[in-house]
């Protein structure tokens, strides 16, 4: 039996003295170092490009070019972006820059200050396309900009459920929503970073941050043109992902160094750490999207039909965003029962910076316009916005908009009702901090200018990956003693970003086998050693990683009854299946675990400056089993801040296909002083039927529904609703001064 205990974390000694080395920290003997050359292009075909004066710099080693790629092709859904844009490659279409963000060239030195210098030096000649930086001039298909795909639609997907015409007559309200949602830069602490070298096996190795190691080693392989087995991935400590560190960014290139330079002779390591204004152009972000939604409800707030139309940026390259856009696709209609819906969702080449994973995977896109059209709905009834999610929420034998139930477990009311119950829902709004908020810290605050407000809103989100996706999860387990088990080896790929992972893994092996958590030794994300975990990602690392320790032990237990010694078990875990959505009506079974949050929001609007203030967000999330709480509480105080965030502050700028603000000293993401006053984490075991001891995934859920809960909050404060987002003070202030609230 796991007992839930807050356990100190595995890592936390070393992260705490240092010793833990990082990707960047990483130093052999030896060393060379590495630099990138980016495009800069957001959409043009390379003429020429001259590399004899950058090779001709003191202590430049080598420099490598589309031409020295192997297979110069990869990508997570579909391999449709050149390792490196360039001539002379096998590649047909590598010639052409699709985003600003594409790499060139890599520069191998004896010194960053000599490969910073070679790269300045190359000469390139390229000719101007087109540069297709909007989703409406996108989908005009004047000018398609990856052409293998004969138009700028990467991927639609479609709901058609029940008698629309007679969900819109059953209606007694009728209301209509357009909702403009941004892009979000993931802000990781760290860098991307990596170390590459041939190992003693002969195996090119790389040393790097991610978040699926044997995807990484996949990728690695076939674009060096290599069977896997002689490439291998080792995760060191990884300083944040969410998402960011999902696809490719020095893995291959990393790869590619090494290979290269072992055919030269040369047995050098080689090191490659990204700048922040190289990282924030270098990776993906969240999409920006646009929903145009309509509902309908009767008098009483039961919900008769939605229709909507999404349009996602997929930016230049596909990235995930044909699962993140099933994901919005899903979410787009709530947590809840529709009887009539008609859904329409596109994603959409373009120029702009490509969209892929960040923590809610297109969940908080969805989760905003329906949250929002929900809490319009309330109030254009006069319904309580608790009692009209209850009226609607998603329950036991309910159908989902794709016509099939949701697994069992459903726990989407007990949820509601316990974050309503925890914010007082029907009592007086508290007071946190009385009218002792400055908006501007060195000036005193307006008394008359503050207005109080508060909003609710919930959502779900898959717990794995989804809609016929492939699922398995290894785990190795290594039992040594004598007469009693005196030492206990897991070996398992499944990447710690930073939340915890590795130390949940070890208390689930210790409960698996029956020993205390002191005796568990952990062998982790090394694919030389471990079997495939899937990803770090979709809030499914802890339940998958769980059943398949669990069966591991299992095994394990088994060979130690036999008096094998060492005992060693080995198990693949595979989760119930999940179906693709129908081409035409989207039936489908779509997942076969969800997470379930609800959060409610106090804050202070000062209507003369546009700043808002959170006093307290209250989030109840069931997680099924709380296997380590303390851990939890920082997962959801965790989203809790990026979701501030991403409502309130982070404003990425593209224009023409480029990202006019790459500094955190442009892109402001929250610090002490912005974060909310109090954060209170109501933690909830409803048991998920078939997740380990019960547990659930919860990592992105406290993300989703802040935003809407927000803008209800600012709504109740000001009487003003907001559909666009991030809510600065100036997009504030000018909404304010087109009505006179003071009255």
């Amino acid at each position: 039996m796991l007992k839930s205990q807050s356990v100190y974390r595995v890592d936390a000694p070393g992260k705490v003295t240092g010793e833990t080395l990082y990707a960047g920290d990483i130093t052999p003997d030896n060393l060379l170092h590495g630099k990138v050359l980016f495009s800069n292009q957001p959409h043009a075909r390379m003429i020429s490009m001259d590399t004899s004066a950058a090779e001709a710099v003191p202590g430049v080693i080598t420099i490598l070019t589309a031409k020295d790629v192997p297979v110069n092709e990869y990508g997570l859904i579909l391999p449709d972006q050149p390792v490196l844009v360039g001539l002379g490659s096998s590649n047909p279409h590598a010639d052409v820059s699709r985003w600003e963000g594409d790499q060139v060239a890599v520069i191998v030195a004896e010194s960053e200050t000599a490969a910073a210098k070679a790269r300045s030096l190359i000469q390139i000649e390229w000719e101007p396309l087109p540069i297709i930086s909007s989703m409406e001039e996108a989908l005009q298909d004047e000018v398609i900009i990856q052409p293998w795909h004969g138009s700028n639609v990467l991927k639609k997907y479609q709901i058609r459920k029940g008698n629309m015409a007679a969900g819109w007559d059953e209606a007694d309200i009728i209301l209509e929503g357009t909702y403009h949602l941004p892009f979000q830069e993931h802000a990781f602490l760290q860098p991307e970073a990596g170390v590459s070298y041939i190992d003693e096996n002969g195996r090119v190795t790389v040393e790097v941050g991610g978040q699926w190691a044997h995807e990484d080693r996949q990728q690695v392989a076939h674009s060096l043109g290599l069977p896997e087995e002689e490439v291998r991935i080792i995760y060191p400590a990884i300083g944040g992902a969410f998402g960011g560190k999902e696809d490719m960014s020095l893995q291959i290139v990393l790869g590619l160094a090494a290979k290269r330079l072992h055919e030269q002779g040369i047995n050098r390591p080689v090191r490659i750490i990204w700048t922040r204004e190289e990282s924030i152009f270098g990776h993906h972000k969240r999409h920006q999207a646009t929903v145009y939604t309509k509902w309908g409800a009767t008098k009483e707030g039961k919900i008769t039909a939605v229709s909507a139309t999404v349009h996602m940026d997929s930016g230049s390259y596909a990235y995930t965003s044909t699962k993140v856009l099933g994901n919005f696709h899903l979410m787009v209609t709530g947590p809840y029962e529709i009887p009539n819906a008609h859904i329409d969702s596109y994603a959409i080449t373009t120029n702009n910076v490509p969209g892929g994973a960040f923590r809610g995977f297109g969940g908080p896109q969805g989760a905003f316009a329906a949250e929002t059209q929900m809490n319009k709905l309330a109030e254009a009834l006069g319904v309580s916005p608790v009692e009209i999610r209850l009226k609607n929420v998603l329950r036991e034998g309910s159908l989902l908009t794709v016509q099939t139930p949701p697994p069992p477990g459903i726990s989407m009311a007990e949820v509601v009702e316990r974050c309503a119950a925890e914010a007082g829902w029907h009592s007086e709004q508290s007071s946190v901090n009385g009218n002792q908020f400055n908006s501007i810290q060195s000036l005193p605050g307006n008394p008359d200018a503050l207005r109080k407000g508060r909003g609710i809103a919930c959502s779900f989100k898959n717990v794995g990956f989804s809609f016929g996706f492939p699922e398995n999860c290894e785990a190795t387990i290594e039992l040594h003693g004598k007469a009693e088990i005196e030492r206990v080896i897991l070996r398992h790929a499944g990447a710690d970003v930073g939340q915890g992972a590795h130390t949940a893994f070890r208390q689930m092996a210790a409960a698996a086998v029956g020993v205390d958590v002191s005796l568990v030794e952990l062998d982790m994300s090394d694919t030389a050693s471990s079997g495939n975990s899937g990803s770090a990602s979709a809030s499914r690392l802890t339940w998958m990683a769980g059943n398949s320790i669990r069966g591991a032990a299992e095994a394990a237990l088994t060979a130690w009854t036999n008096e094998d010694r060492p005992a060693v078990g080995h198990h693949i875990y595979r989760p119930p299946g999940t179906e693709p959505y129908d081409a035409e009506t989207g039936v489908c079974m779509p997942n076969f675990s969800y997470g379930y949050v609800a959060e409610a929001v106090e804050l202070t609007v000062d209507i003369e400056t546009g700043h808002i203030h959170i006093d307290k967000v209250i989030c109840a999330n069931d997680v099924g089993k709380a296997i380590n709480p303390v851990l939890i509480e920082g997962q959801i105080e965790g989203a809790v801040v990026q979701a501030h965030g991403y409502a309130l502050m982070e404003n990425l700028v593209v224009a023409d296909g480029r990202i006019q603000n790459p500094f955190l000293s442009q892109y402001l993401i929250p610090g002490i002083k912005d974060v909310p006053e109090i954060v209170q984490s109501v933690i909830m075991e409803v048991p998920d039927p078939i997740g380990p001891w019960g547990a659930r995934g919860m990592a992105e859920m406290p993300f989703l529904p802040l935003a809407p809960a927000i803008v209800a909050a600012v709504y109740d404060a000001t009487g003003i609703w907001f559909d666009e987002i991030p809510l600065t003070p100036a997009r504030v202030v000018a909404k304010l001064q087109e009505t006179d609230i003071r009255n």
